[in-house]
């Protein structure tokens, strides 16, 4: 492992929080000074090795940015989840970066913001203590915020999200790139650097996978005129009877430049001479492709940012330990030395004690044409994830069919309190769906759904339990459970930032203070709680929430929705139980699946009453899942009906969670 002594030079593997088994109810609010409160904080995970604190490279990425963004905005603690929070000699001191207001001392767990106790780091909290962002990706587009926020001029900082400022928004659950950059390459680099010895001559999937995708042309929006200007060039060389196979350099020189001049503050085009009438003739079709200058393409994208750290040590670490190795990565290697010339990226890296030298590479040219090897050689034996062929043919009645012949029908049990409703003429405006941006008719069908949630969790809530609303929006569900069950904590999980702020603004007006709010993927989450919520979780969003409440020996109460989107995944296969793994391929479920989301009043009575069948079977498969630990779970019908063509509502109560209600709201 490489030493990190004023410098990082080290990583290890990320370990998530220790759950905390007993929390008692108080409310969300930070537990440092006053003064500290006021400020957003930043709490980055450090580890140990052989006695001695190491930085993850999670933590390395986010410091890496501060710099590169010289953000001034947060407070930032590190963490040691050994429990030593002593200060650490000089001999030892970590080289963080100058710019940063670093706590001098170690957080233990048992110190943090009970927000930031119950996910994985790094984390952010903001200057009331209630809102929460967890997560790499996360956090690290919250710094990127921060920074524009501060300084608008920052144009080489906005450009860091994107086009549509989307890079690396979406969850990891659910796009494969943000899993890659995230999770994947980090992990792999981890898991190479403590032994790295023994693991150099076999390149990791996640590497392997990066390679490739370097490899791939690029797509980029309204790029015409650079395509263009790369084919005039093309030509002038021909004409100036340059030999084959040269050239590359200035034409790599020509997609450099675009992606360089997209980060000068006075944005200059890469090129502003005008295209001949023969140029401008040809098709976009026919122009030549736009080679890959950085990971997403390009541009330099935060991608970059979270990649860079973990390439370095990858790549310093094949140097010393097998050089040859190098030689299966060209494109990887070349994205490293174009990384190398983006202005900022120098003095961040020094700034945080990585030397982005050269790495030396035992063939006759770095940057030649890629070896014969095959990078393939190199992969371990493993399998492979294979996406399923998702192409249906024929209709569900012969899935179904097969079903009913084998014992298996969708039962629906009755609903405990079909009339329940909350005392909505009672409720504080805020608390109202009307006041939302939404219709009356649809504002009418959203407090019906919330009256029959409400319903479920007032029947098992106890005073001190922690509730948990997955995938809460803007939050409509848990604000609705902290203003009904002020004995309860409330917290909310959501990846979207502008939801969950909506969220926090409401619950702020109505001075909620048994409710936090946590911008995470739901994997990030590792908190104890009680009761696990979600309304309309869509797709594989309401197994994902099904497998932390059963984790967690929690209660919970799901209303599915997007059945269509289920598919199989890194953590899921369908069917999900014994009985129907039994009578089922993955085929036909996914064929119940389809069908599930034929539901809609638009259509025909008979096919509705199939959607509805293909629900009911899809849940049943679910709820038999979950019953084998332990679970006693019923699948039943909001009421009214009506209220959403995706009515379905699995319950389930953990073995030891006896019926103790907190008790009903007044009708």
């Amino acid at each position: 492992m490489l030493a990190l002594c004023r410098g990082r030079r080290s990583s290890v593997v990320n370990v998530k929080n220790p759950c905390v088994t007993s929390v008692p109810l108080t409310p969300f609010k930070m537990k440092h000074s006053e003064a500290e409160q006021l400020h957003p904080c930043l709490y980055l995970e450090v580890c140990s090795h052989n006695e001695e604190p190491r930085l993850p490279l999670h933590t390395s990425i986010v410091l890496f940015l501060l710099s590169y963004c010289e953000s001034k905005s947060f407070k930032v603690f590190l963490v040691r989840r050994d429990g030593n929070n002593k200060g650490y000699p000089e001999s030892q001191r970590f080289h963080l970066p100058e710019s940063l207001s670093v706590c001098d001392d170690f957080l233990s767990p048992e110190s943090l913001p009970r927000l930031v106790r119950g996910c994985r780091l790094p984390a952010a909290v903001d200057e009331s203590g209630r809102l929460c962002r967890a997560g790499l990706a996360v956090v690290l587009r919250h710094i990127i915020i921060r920074t524009i926020e501060a300084d608008p001029s920052r144009k080489d900082v906005q450009e860091l999200l994107g086009f549509k400022k989307t890079c690396l928004k979406a969850c990891a659950e659910v796009s494969k790139w943000t899993r890659l950059c995230e999770l994947g390459i980090p992990s792999a680099v981890e898991e190479h650097l403590q032994k790295p010895t023994g693991q150099a001559q076999q390149l990791p999937p996640a590497i392997v996978t990066l390679e490739r995708r370097l490899a791939e042309p690029v797509k980029v929006h309204n790029d015409d005129k650079i395509r263009r200007q790369k084919l005039q060039e093309q030509r002038q060389r021909q004409k100036n009877g340059a030999p084959e196979g040269e050239g590359k350099p200035e034409l790599e020189g020509l997609e450099l430049r675009a992606a360089l001049a997209k980060l000068a503050v006075d944005s200059v085009p890469a090129g502003t001479t005008r295209e001949n009438s023969e140029i401008r003739k040809v098709k976009t079709t026919d122009l030549p492709e736009l080679e890959h200058v950085f990971a997403e393409g390009l541009y330099f994208t935060l991608t970059d940012v979270v990649l860079l750290p973990c390439i370095h040590h990858y790549l310093c670490s094949l140097q010393a330990h097998a050089p040859s190795t190098l030689h299966h990565l060209p494109r990887l290697l070349r994205w490293y030395g174009r990384v190398r010339e983006v202005p900022g990226v120098l003095r961040a890296a020094e700034d945080c004690g990585l030397v982005l030298s050269e790495v030396q590479v035992p063939t006759p040219s770095l940057f030649g044409p890629p070896q014969q090897e095959n990078c393939d050689d190199l992969l371990p034996t493993e399998g492979q994830e294979v996406t399923p062929n998702l192409h249906f043919v024929g209709g569900p009645r012969p899935t179904m069919t097969k079903l009913k012949e084998n014992g298996i029908e969708a039962v629906f049990s009755p609903h405990p309190c079909p009339a329940w409703t909350l005392p909505w003429d009672r409720l504080p405006a805020a608390i109202n769906p009307t006041e939302g941006k939404m219709s009356d008719i649809r504002a009418v069908r959203k407090m019906q759904q919330l009256n029959n949630l409400a319903a479920m969790v007032t029947e098992l809530a106890r005073p001190g339990d922690t509730i948990v609303d997955f995938c809460s929006g803007t939050g409509h569900v848990g604000i609705v459970l902290a203003h009904t069950l002020p004995d309860c904590q409330i917290i909310l999980i959501e990846n979207k930032e502008e939801s969950l702020v909506r969220a926090q603004r409401r619950s702020t007006e109505l001075g909620l203070k048994n409710i936090g709010f946590l911008q995470a993927n739901l994997d990030y989450f590792t908190g104890p709680f009680q009761i696990g919520v979600a309304l309309h979780a869509c797709g594989i969003a309401t197994d994902m929430v099904l497998e932390h409440c059963i984790q967690a020996g929690a209660a919970f109460i799901i209303s599915p929705c997007c059945y269509g989107f289920i598919q199989n995944a890194v953590k899921f296969t369908f069917p999900k139980s014994k009985m129907f793994q039994e009578t089922l391929t993955s085929k036909e479920h996914m064929i119940l699946c389809r069908f599930a989301d034929q539901t809609a009043v638009q259509l025909p009575p008979e096919r509705r009453l199939i959607g509805k069948r293909c629900m009911g079977l899809v849940d049943l498969d679910r709820a038999w899942a979950a019953e084998t630990h332990g679970y006693s779970v019923q699948v039943m019908t909001m009421e009214p009906e009506s209220c959403s063509p995706k009515n379905n509502m699995l319950m389930g109560r953990p073995p030891q969670r006896t019926a103790e209600p907190a008790g009903h709201v007044d009708a």
